[in-house]
């Protein structure tokens, strides 16, 4: 007797926050009719990702289910957090339905779509995989606050910020404009080289980009002892 055919893991990248960012293919599979399924840190948590469809105007189906993906640095309880996830994606593929997974920004960039699909693949090698691109939170902010990440032959190069300082400034000197994602846990080590270097006067930071509560903040200096929102970046250029 064949078995049912697998329904199909879809990645509908949302952009950071901007509903109006949504690209028509990523509008179209969340009105397919495939089941939502949608991130949070915990349980009974809202959901970023979820909240840029909702304000897009879309009413969230009764059966959209949340995945629990909690930040910690803890290797086994995360390990058992993707497991479960990617359990209970396959046990709802194994009904013949496709699933489309909420991913705030682009789902091929520093996004948990990629490595749930991974361990998808690992459990159900014949299930079929669709990622759907979007925008980047980096380009969104760069158009946000008016900065160019690169022209002609001008180089830029994006990282999270937890490389640390020593690696940030190695790459200073090799690229005209610097991407730093996450700068949340190193804002004042950040804000410390920027100044050693004289970069303070053309790095920009942004919160939350697109969203209702977009933050950004030029004078990057006064962000000194802030706690800052875990969805943010710092676009740093160098002018040589």
């Amino acid at each position: 007797m064949n078995k049912a055919p697998l329904g199909r893991l879809i990645g509908a990248s949302l952009g950071p926050g901007d509903p109006q960012l949504i690209t028509r293919r990523a509008w179209a599979a969340l009105q397919s009719g495939a089941r939502w399924l949608y991130p949070v840190k915990k349980a009974e948590e809202s959901s970023y990702a979820l909240g840029i469809v909702e304000r897009g105007g879309l009413p969230v189906p009764a059966d959209a289910e949340a995945l629990v993906f909690p930040m910690t640095r803890d290797a086994i309880a995360l390990a058992r957090a993707w497991a479960r996830a990617a359990t209970r994606t396959v046990e709802l593929l194994q009904e013949g339905r496709n699933l489309v997974f909420l991913v705030e920004g682009d789902a091929s960039t520093f996004a948990t779509f990629g490595h749930l699909a991974r361990v998808v693949r690992e459990l159900a090698p014949e299930v079929i995989v669709d990622t759907i691109p979007g925008v980047s939170s980096f380009a969104a902010a760069a158009a946000s606050t008016d900065l160019t990440l690169a022209e002609e032959d001008e180089t830029f190069a994006v990282i999270p910020a937890a490389y640390g300082v020593e690696v940030i400034d190695r790459l200073l000197d090799e690229f005209d404009t610097l991407v730093l994602l996450k700068v949340k846990p190193l804002i004042d080590e950040v804000l410390a080289l920027l100044e050693k270097r004289d970069l303070l006067a053309t790095s920009c930071f942004i919160e939350k980009v697109g969203s209702p509560d977009e933050r950004i903040v030029h004078d990057v200096a006064s962000l000194a002892g802030e706690k800052v929102n875990y969805l943010s970046l710092m676009l740093v250029q160098n002018p040589k």
